[in-house]
């Protein structure tokens, strides 16, 4: 059984429930809880003064065994399972989260709840807010343009998952590796998604975009909501470098909207109402898998795309750190990675996995990787909003 919790959500502890009962439900007397015990020191205060003693031992001994016996179970069931928080695509029924899930309790008898914590940004914020005494053991989610500022916040612990060097597939062993604070398990390019029978000609590269020809028909999203938001920033970043906001004073004319997320912007896509969307290489692949649509086609520029990379690690302080390691181990695994093609959507990282034949056919990868700095990128997010707002 998949444990599914939404951000912000926070688990009762069992100390808060001592002494209650839903009266309605049981048919009877709600018994006193402490705080309505005190209430009711009227009574208490009649008592004589030999059996006032001797309910006070009996109390702190019932007290002191609820301490002690119930602590340790909780701390007995918190060892049983991970808790992961991740996003909702990845958690979701349509998702790998629910498979990998099942395939590790098969394979450790632990159980995985995820939690439902927003995009990658809201992950790390939770994180952070919790630094001091944390509830999740993994954050799934967190990309290489996050990266940095992730590490940074000091909310992981160095871990290299077993067989990494033997599973993962090279490039990747590198760079965004560095000191294994995350490890990466799926990975794509940005593009254009054009939708192939609208009555405008495709572009050709980033620069078409701000012609006049495309006014009102690029659906984009807000980069600081949105991992592809943020994405199609950071390649304005690393193709037009200190140029990057004069560029987008021309794109301005031809946005049609800025979604708030991706399920949003794409869902607009899907409905006709832009025939360009920032999405991934991969998107059309779907379409072609369980739609047998190829309508929708990846954009392919020659000045090249921006990479994203998703990344688990393990947090400082864990509660189950050793379940941690577990899960990260087994999310490389070529069992975990052959989900991922058709539920997430994005390459897998492990190099033994083949992919569908959907993705040869609507899901070219881009020959030139384009870099941005991610401290770069950050720093744009304000000013990018800012124009979009005049």
């Amino acid at each position: 059984m998949v444990g599914v919790t939404a951000c912000g959500q926070y688990e009762v502890p069992r100390a808060a429930s001592l002494g209650r009962s839903d009266p309605e439900r049981s048919g009877g007397a709600r018994p006193l809880s402490l705080k309505n015990f005190l209430k009711h020191k009227i009574t208490f205060d009649i008592l004589p003064f030999n059996m006032k003693k001797s309910f006070i031992r009996f109390f702190s001994f019932l007290v002191f065994c609820f301490l002690v016996f119930g602590c340790k179970e909780n701390a007995s069931d918190r060892q049983s399972k991970v808790v992961v928080y991740t996003y909702d695509s990845f958690m979701g029924e349509w998702g790998p989260g629910p498979k990998i899930a099942s395939l590790f309790k098969e394979k450790t008898g632990l159980e995985v709840e995820f939690v439902d914590c927003g995009d990658a940004g809201q992950i790390l914020s939770r994180a952070v807010l919790e630094n001091d005494k944390p509830s999740a053991d993994i954050l799934l989610g967190i990309d290489n343009h996050l990266a940095k500022k992730a590490i940074s916040e000091n909310v992981f612990v160095q871990y290299k998952p077993k067989n990494a060097d033997s599973e993962i597939i090279q490039p990747f062993l590198s760079g965004f590796t560095d000191g294994w604070y995350l490890t990466p398990y799926d990975w794509s390019h940005f593009a254009i998604i054009y939708n192939s029978k609208s009555n405008v000609q495709p572009p050709r590269s980033l620069r078409d975009l701000t012609n006049s020809k495309y006014e009102k028909s690029l659906i984009l999203m807000d980069p600081r909501t949105s991992t592809p938001g943020l994405g199609f920033l950071a390649w304005t970043v690393g193709i037009f470098g200190d140029k990057y906001l004069d560029f987008w004073r021309a794109l301005k004319p031809n946005i049609l909207t800025v979604a708030s997320g991706w399920s949003a912007g794409y869902g607009l896509f899907t409905n006709n109402e832009a025939p360009l969307v920032i999405s991934y290489t991969t998107s059309p692949a779907y379409h072609a898998e369980f739609e047998n649509d190829y309508t929708y086609k990846t954009l392919i520029f020659d000045e090249g795309h921006v990479m994203q990379i998703e990344g688990a690690g393990l947090v400082r302080g864990a509660p189950n750190a050793k379940g941690g390691k577990l899960f990260l181990d087994f999310l490389i695994s070529e069992e975990a990675q052959n989900t991922l093609p058709l539920t997430q959507w994005m390459y897998p990282v492990n190099k033994n996995v083949s992919l569908p034949d959907c993705y040869q056919k609507a899901a070219p990868v881009p020959v030139k990787t384009v870099d941005a700095d991610p401290e770069k990128v950050e720093a744009a997010v304000k000013k990018v909003m800012a124009i979009l707002a005049q």
